[in-house]
């Protein structure tokens, strides 16, 4: 009976049901076979309910929505252009920093596509092959990722139950790191190819600085107070609703109160699926943890090794897999507390394991055959899905060797953190 459960389930998710009611449908199956109350799921999504840190994901959203909406792209890659285009590469580096930038806030690598996209397509082409456009273009969008103050580091923190300020330092340096990886490959390429570079003006220079001195402070004001301890997070969260709000509809003014209200919507809508979903899976969860499916795993880890280095390769194909699968928010709520255990049994600490899992699903957003940002590039920009296949295997094996650093040198998560004295506590 329970096999023939799970393949309906499983079906009805390969016939694109709502993820949100296959997990519940497991929890309540597996609840009722196991004899356990039902409630318990609803005792599961109160607790969530009830964590006031919750408050900050919608915030930070709504912020995100805001600034990308604006015209703070055109400023930002305007400033962008006049400080780095006369450096071999200077284009692409736009490219990629500006995208970070806004996946960073965006927390959704899709939004920034479709958002920058038609704006900065145009600019590669002056200078770059369409292959190549196309392929920065698709991997630029899901390296924000690991950049304070990104959702998916937010809830990456509550799953996982550390500090959010821990998660915020820890994501710092391998994110530059892969901007850098993915720079010095750019200038490279453009160097030997001896693509066109834009001449330094000092006055364009000063004038796009001054265009685009709001959303440059706004890292600068929002983290800088929470970090220092000026405000808490929820505060933070708030403050950069409010700047966002400001600098876009006010001294800017590119942003009507017309169309606010779309805009409150479409940041509703996403942030309401991922509570959904985090709920639900909290009682999924809880009812492996009650089979022992996370011992179980770790008992099969360690008969069939001790090395913790071949389990961490193992952890990060399966990451991949799973990336290339599940959106980000799906993948942190349901494979992460099965992790959790086999982390700790290795030695392997919170914060860094985030750092591992969130840069793996980077990487998975853009792996053939299925990840996300392939489908969602393609339709942007009208292409095969095909050629866009071939764009990005070499971006691809970028970030894999950025993977192998973040993952086989825990410093470059944990030094940060260690330093400012934010150790991964328990958040609770």
């Amino acid at each position: 009976m329970g096999l023939l459960i799970g393949i309906g389930l499983v079906g009805f998710a390969l016939l694109g049901g709502a993820l949100f009611v296959l997990l519940g449908g497991a929890s309540i199956i597996g609840y009722a076979m196991a004899g356990e109350p039902i409630a318990t799921i609803l005792i599961d999504f109160n607790r969530l309910t009830r964590n006031s840190t919750i408050l900050i994901i919608p915030l930070f959203t709504f912020a995100g929505y805001i600034i990308a909406e604006g015209k703070a792209p055109q400023r930002l890659v305007a400033f962008a252009r006049a400080s780095v285009g006369w450096l071999p590469g200077g284009i692409a580096v736009v490219v990629l920093t500006t995208c970070a930038f806004f996946t960073t806030f965006t927390g959704a690598s899709g939004v920034t596509i479709v958002a920058l996209g038609g704006l900065v397509y145009p600019i590669l082409r002056q200078t770059y092959n369409e292959k190549f456009s196309l392929g920065l273009l698709t991997a630029s969008g899901s390296i924000g990722l690991l950049f304070p103050p990104s959702v998916p580091l937010i809830l990456y923190a509550i799953v996982a139950q550390v500090r959010i300020d821990t998660m915020f330092l820890a994501g710092i340096i391998p994110g530059m790191l892969i901007l850098g990886v993915l720079g010095v490959y750019c200038s490279g390429w453009s160097f030997f190819k001896k693509t066109e570079t834009t001449p330094f003006d000092g006055k364009v220079f000063l004038r796009t600085l001054w265009d685009a001195k709001w959303e440059i402070l706004l890292p600068f004001v929002v983290l800088g107070g929470y970090l220092s301890g000026i405000v808490t997070l929820d505060e933070a969260a708030a403050l950069t609703v409010i700047y966002a709000c400001v600098v876009e509809i006010v001294i800017h003014r590119s942003i009507s109160l017309k169309v606010l209200p779309r805009i409150i919507k479409e940041s509703t809508v996403l942030v309401g699926a991922i509570l959904i979903i985090l709920g639900i899976a909290l009682g999924l969860t809880n009812y492996l943890i009650t089979l022992d499916v996370p011992t179980t795993v770790l008992d099969w880890i360690q008969s069939t090794t001790e090395s913790r280095i071949i389990t961490l390769i193992g952890l990060n194909i399966f990451l991949l897999i799973v990336g290339c699968l599940m959106d980000i928010f799906s993948a942190i709520i349901i494979v992460v507390p099965l992790l959790l255990p086999i982390a700790e049994q290795f030695g392997i600490d919170k914060a860094h394991l985030g750092i591992i899992v969130l840069t793996n699903l980077e990487i998975g957003y853009l792996t053939p055959p299925i990840g996300m940002n392939l489908f969602i590039s393609s339709m942007k920009f009208d292409r095969s899905v095909v050629m866009l296949y071939r764009s990005v295997l070499l971006f691809i094996a970028l970030l894999l060797v950025a993977l192998v650093l973040v993952t086989y040198i825990p410093d470059l998560s944990l030094w940060l953190p260690r330093v400012m004295g934010k150790t991964s506590a328990p958040l609770f």
